[in-house]
């Protein structure tokens, strides 16, 4: 979000004192900077939530395409082994799932929400540059005629610009200060807002790693065989490839 003032002639008088108006740009500021947090944020959750979805799915159709390998029909040590790590796949895909929908639920949909607030902040604030700058400009027309010599025609058209002034001032006063005070109110507002739901996603993260690793300590134990460490099954693996380099159909020229 940006905000680009109108660049117009400037009246003598200092209508808008100094402190204020580093005061509203200071305010606003942090309110444009936790927009584009929020959007950046709102962006990678749901890269992240489409990147699990992505995983799990693969996982999922990994131990498919292996249950429909031949190797499976051959040996039934090996399909009750894939059989295992089929139905443990489709366990984490579950519960995946419910992790992402929780998240899509508690954390992305309140960040989209959060963000849709913005336009009408960034109104409010063009409406207040936009009277800002009429209320400039009639400043100024109010200043030329005081200038002048005080004729009857020059003293009825300063009474006139004062009129026209004088309601604009007010609206602009106004504006500024709803700003002023609530601009500050809404970025505090932030921390009680989001706080429910990083709780939530905490908890949705710590509810299926809890399952994942009961699921993979399950499936540890039916594939297991027991007494050999992971070296073991490197050399047995290295020992059986060094078999198969050996068929002819396979031996270098």
């Amino acid at each position: 979000m940006s905000w680009i003032p109108f660049k117009l002639g400037q009246p003598k008088k200092q209508i808008v004192p100094k402190t204020v108006e580093r005061d509203f740009e200071r305010e606003y500021g942090k309110l444009q900077q936790l927009e584009d947090q929020t959007k950046k944020l709102q962006k990678d959750m749901k890269k992240s939530t489409d990147a699990d979805v992505a995983m799990s799915k693969s996982a999922v159709k990994i131990s498919s395409d292996l249950l429909s390998n031949p190797l499976c029909e051959q040996d039934p040590k090996f399909l009750e082994m894939v059989m295992a790590l089929d139905t443990a796949m489709k366990r984490m895909d579950s519960f995946n799932q419910e992790k992402v929908n929780q998240i899509q639920k508690t954390v992305i949909e309140p960040l989209k929400k959060f963000s849709s607030v913005f336009p009408s902040l960034n109104m409010a604030v063009k409406k207040r540059e936009q009277t800002l700058q009429d209320y400039k400009r009639l400043q100024s027309k109010v200043e030329k005629y005081e200038e002048k010599e005080k004729t009857g025609p020059v003293l009825a058209k300063l009474h006139q610009a004062r009129e026209e002034l004088r309601p604009v001032k007010e609206d602009f006063e106004a504006k500024n200060k709803q700003l002023l005070e609530e601009m500050p109110k809404f970025y505090s507002s932030r921390i009680d807002y989001f706080k429910p739901s990083f709780e939530s996603l905490i908890r949705a993260q710590v509810v299926y790693y809890t399952e994942m690793h009961k699921i993979f300590g399950d499936l540890t134990e039916q594939i297991a065989e027991p007494g050999l460490t992971d070296e073991q099954r490197e050399k047995e693996n290295e020992a059986k490839l060094s078999e198969l380099r050996a068929l002819s159909i396979v031996a270098d020229d």
